[in-house]
């Protein structure tokens, strides 16, 4: 019976034998597991927060800000002077300074415009004026003056001799009622 335990002992040992793996062996060029690396830029380095100002991590460590600079739109515009007052407001102004070059509402003056042709059978007896001119129904209002244009219509003419009174005109309407025969105020023209 001895001799049965170790032939069965024998044969156990030949069957894990024949399934142990077989043993390594190292290729004739040299290649170990100890000399295998990760391809190049597999692996990025990583990024030491904290270490002072060479590192460019300083601060807020790569968090980014808070507040005004994390708002869209948020910040100060260039022209933005630490709370100073800007340079363009400590400008002064220019000696005789024109107000008409800022707001149109406020400074420049507007006219109420009439053209030629709209004066095609006007009563040569009545005077032109601003107030003749609501009278008549040609304007609604006067503005801040009354301007005549040298706009003409085929077919319209302009009544001879007509008389104007505070009213200004333009070059081409001050020719055109000149050749007519009207009497025409002298150092009103504008533009």
């Amino acid at each position: 019976m001895a001799e049965k335990k170790t032939t069965s002992k024998k044969a156990a040992s030949a069957k894990s034998s024949a399934k142990a793996a077989p043993a390594i062996a190292t290729p004739s060029s040299g290649m170990t597991l100890g000399a295998l690396k990760p391809a190049k830029g597999s692996w990025p380095k990583r990024q030491r927060i904290g270490r002072g100002h060479g590192s460019g991590m300083v601060k807020t460590g790569g968090e980014g800000g808070k507040g005004q600079t994390v708002r869209s739109g948020g910040g100060k515009g260039p022209a933005f002077e630490g709370g100073q007052t800007p340079w363009a407001r400590r400008l002064p102004h220019k000696r005789g300074y024109s107000q008409k070059a800022r707001d149109i509402g406020h400074f420049r003056t507007r006219y109420a415009v009439v053209n030629l042709h709209q004066l095609d059978g006007w009563d040569v007896s009545v005077e032109v004026s601003p107030e003749s001119l609501v009278a008549r129904g040609v304007l609604k209002n006067t503005e801040d003056g009354v301007k005549i244009l040298g706009g003409a219509r085929t077919g319209k003419s302009l009544p001879q001799g007509l008389k104007f009174r505070d009213i200004v005109f333009s070059a081409s309407a001050r020719e055109a009622l000149a050749a007519a025969g009207a009497q025409l105020p002298a150092e009103t023209t504008e533009g």
